[in-house]
Order: structure tokens, then sequence, then C-alpha cells
């Protein structure tokens, strides 16, 4: 299969895809990725005007799922992002829960995954005021995926060294290289969340899987006994690699066309790392409905918000940041990028200029017409 896509491997079985939809949201994932860029979402015809070559251009799809269309959106969030991370360093953390969760978070993804963002930001801004005094905030992203594409929720957090004192009249650092003690964090945000499932759980608002117990109190002991892990990373230096690292790291999708390296009629063939072994060049071959199967469990419900702010980052708290800037003798960036066309970003970003001929060099594409969703290019 020439490409090795996503879109590739998707339209090639189509018919599978689409009944293992449950819902639209799949439904539309699935038809956006497959006809991404092409004359089923429309675009233009432009004219060079040097040469006057024609060239069309099809419309992206701007599905949050696919993988072409998110490179744009990363540099713009990531420019966008400069104007509010402090002039600190930053800590890395990311809250996991246990496996046999997963089957309760799947059946109630919108609810669960709210009370995961709910939950370790309670539990982050909580032990960081016991232990600093200090109100923080924290910029999180939920990821569902492994390597693999297997169901893993769990919740990247980008937290800042310190945080106002109570008065708002002093920035407190933390420490250079410890935030929090993370075996204390893990253990609030243990009882953060299966408080909030409790909540749940007695309103009779929650899926329960079969395989549960259905009575809390016991339910909630059993998931005690596991396992429960904030991992925290080392501090980053200060802005400009904490922004880095967001745009490679968490505007990701479940998985990018660059990493499938072949497809065929049965089978997909992937790389993946292997963190626990420190192996980063494996490659794995599943079954291509398996493979479809994997990818379609990481599709968010309608208006999910996967990127959430909290405490000063929070846009409520817009004035609170401010004075963090002040305190900190510094001021917010100004977006580059803001209101900028596209074509535009991109050649500011990659010194690629788009509107260029790519055949005489010279001239400028000049988009003479235009031509509407599922309607064949004229010229």
């Amino acid at each position: 299969m020439p490409g090795h896509t996503l879109a590739d491997v998707l339209y090639a079985h189509q018919s599978f895809a689409l009944q293992k939809a449950t819902c639209q949201v799949q439904q539309k994932a699935i038809n956006d990725i497959i006809h991404c860029r092409t004359a089923y979402f429309g675009g233009y015809i432009a004219k060079c005007s040097h040469c006057g070559h024609h060239q069309v251009f099809y419309k992206s799809c701007r599905n949050r799922n696919c993988p072409k269309c998110q490179n744009s959106k990363q540099i713009v969030w990531v420019d966008k992002l400069k104007a509010s991370v402090l002039p600190v360093k930053h800590f890395h953390l990311v809250f996991t829960i246990p496996d046999s969760l997963n089957a309760l978070f799947y059946l109630n993804q919108q609810i669960c995954y709210g009370l995961l963002f709910k939950a370790a930001s309670k539990a982050l801004l909580k032990v960081l005021a016991n232990h600093t005094g200090a109100s923080g905030g924290a910029v999180a992203a939920l990821h569902t995926w492994g390597q693999t594409i297997n169901y893993h929720p769990h919740l990247h957090m980008i937290v800042p060294a310190g945080g106002l004192d109570s008065d708002q009249m002093q920035w407190i650092h933390t420490q250079k290289s410890f935030l929090l003690p993370v075996k204390v964090l893990s253990g609030v945000f243990r009882a953060e969340l299966m408080n909030l499932i409790k909540l749940q759980w007695i309103a009779a608002k929650l899926k329960i899987p079969s395989r549960y117990n259905p009575d809390f109190e016991v339910f909630k002991k059993e998931f005690y006994l596991k396992k429960w892990v904030v991992f925290a990373e080392k501090p980053f230096k200060g802005p400009d690699q904490i922004i880095n690292y967001l745009g490679k790291y968490i505007n990701r999708v479940a998985i990018s066309n660059s990493r499938i390296k072949a497809a065929d009629s049965n089978t997909v063939t992937f790389n993946y790392k292997n963190y626990k072994t420190a192996e980063i060049a494996l490659t794995m071959t599943l079954n291509a409905e398996e493979f479809i199967s994997r990818f379609m469990m990481h599709i968010l419900p309608q208006g999910f918000y996967k990127i959430r702010y909290f405490g000063i980052y929070a846009q409520c708290n817009t004035d609170f940041k401010n004075q963090c800037f002040a305190l900190l003798d510094d001021a917010p960036f100004i977006p580059t990028y803001e209101g900028l066309p596209l074509p535009e970003v991109i050649r500011m970003e990659t010194g690629i200029d788009l509107c260029v001929c790519n055949k005489c060099k010279q001239g400028k594409m000049i988009i003479i017409a235009s031509f509407h969703n599922g309607h064949a290019p004229f010229t």
C-alpha cells in the first residue's frame, strides 16, 4: 500500500471501520481522515502570475484526530501559549490510573475524563499549597493511548516551579530539582478521584462494567490496593524548552503517519518505543482490523477539551498571572501569528512560501477559482 498513512489504512478497510464505529463522532473522524485534502472537501485553483502554471489545492478536514492536520494547529497553539507561560522552570508530571479502571473510563468517557482532570488539578494545587504555601497552576493534556496504541488514559501536566503567596505580593520558588513529594501527591490524587467517582456512582450516572462489584465500598477497597502513580520528570530549564516540548508532545494524535512503516490488505506495521527498557526503535505488526479498533478507542467525545488550564494559568485568573509576570520582572509575550493567514504562518515558521509557484519559482500563485465539496476541480 503506497504512502503508508492512516488514511490509506482506513480507506482500505472502510467498511469495517464504519461498521466498528459506535457513534457519529467516530464515523465523522474516519470519513474526514480518509478524505482529507481531496476533492471531497473542495478546494481552490491557483494560477502563477509569472508562468501561468495552474495548481489545485485541496482543503484539509481539520479533524483533531487527523495526523495531517495537526502541524499547523500546533504552530499556532504553541505561539499563543508563549503569552501564558511564566519565565520560570517547569516540571512535567504524569497522572496515571490503574489498568483495571480502564473499562469504567472507556464506558463513561465524557464523565471520567472530566473527573481525571478535576482530581489531578485539585490534588496538585492542594499539595502545592500545603507544602509551599503557594497558589500554583498547570497546563494539562489528556492522552488516552500508549505507544502500541493500546488504551491507556493519563494526564500530562506542565507545572511552574512555584506560585503566588497568600497575599499575591510575592512569588514563591520551589526547590530547583524537586516540586512535590510524589508519593503524597499520588495518595491525594487517588483519594480525590475515588471521591469524585463515588458521587457519580451513587447518583447512577455511570455505566458500571459487569465484572465490577456493584457495591462502591467493595469496589473502592479493591482499587485502593492497586498501584496509583504520579510520575515526575526533571524540570525544564525555562520557557523556551517547555514550549518546544509542548509543541512536539501535547498536540499529538494516537499515531502519526511517520510511524506507519508498512501496510497491506491484512496487516499494519508501525514503530513504537518501550520506555521501560529504553528501546526506541521497535516495530509491531497488527491485524489491520485490530489496528483500526485500537485507533478508534482514542477518538474523544464530541466537544471534549483535551487541553485545560488550572490555577494561575486558568483563563479566569489572568489578573493573577499578570501579577506573576510583574513579580518576576517580566512581561507576557505577544503572539506572533495571531490573526495571520495559515500560509503566512507556515512561511514565517519554516521559511517555505506556499504562495510561490513550484514550477518557475518566481511567480505568486493567485486563486482564480474555487470548487465545492465533492466536486472535481476544473481548469
